[in-house]
């Protein structure tokens, strides 16, 4: 079965809206669900609101449309606490480092490893503290 040549004309495009239309739009919805009550409702102790920044065509608040200022300080902020993050990940990752495990492989012959399994279950501790504890006490004892 051969596929067809498909265009551009076989999809429903829906045509672009004007932004006259938009913005007049977004700001009868914006009056209509703010309740605001009026000045004469208001009284004289409450805070007013703060003044909405707008130009021509521009449809916003002082809330919603930062100085460049304020935008400057918040990208430092940002920027710093990314750096601050990163900081500490390098060091928490050479810590692990110097922590790190080494291994050390050693044959034991079949008595010493059942008194060691012996000497685990019931102390209830793991073979290989025992093993780093004798190792450590061995190591001390002769001066290294």
């Amino acid at each position: 079965m051969a596929k067809g040549q498909t265009t551009l004309s076989d999809f429903a495009v829906a045509p672009r809206r004007e932004r006259s239309t938009d913005q007049s739009a977004t700001q009868e919805d914006a009056a209509k669900a703010a309740d605001v009550p009026t000045e004469e409702s208001r009284a004289e102790n409450q805070p007013q609101p703060a003044p909405s920044i707008t130009a021509p065509g521009q449809v916003g608040s002082a809330l919603f449309a930062p100085t460049a200022d304020a935008r400057r300080e918040r990208a430092v902020t940002k920027a710093l606490q990314r750096e601050d993050s990163r900081v500490r990940l390098r060091d928490l990752k050479r810590a692990r480092d110097r922590e790190s495990k080494h291994y050390v492989n050693c044959p034991l012959d079949y008595d010493t490893k059942k008194r060691l399994e012996k000497a685990a279950i019931e102390n209830d501790v793991k073979m290989t503290v025992i093993m780093k504890a004798a190792i450590d006490q061995f190591l001390r004892d002769n001066g290294y």
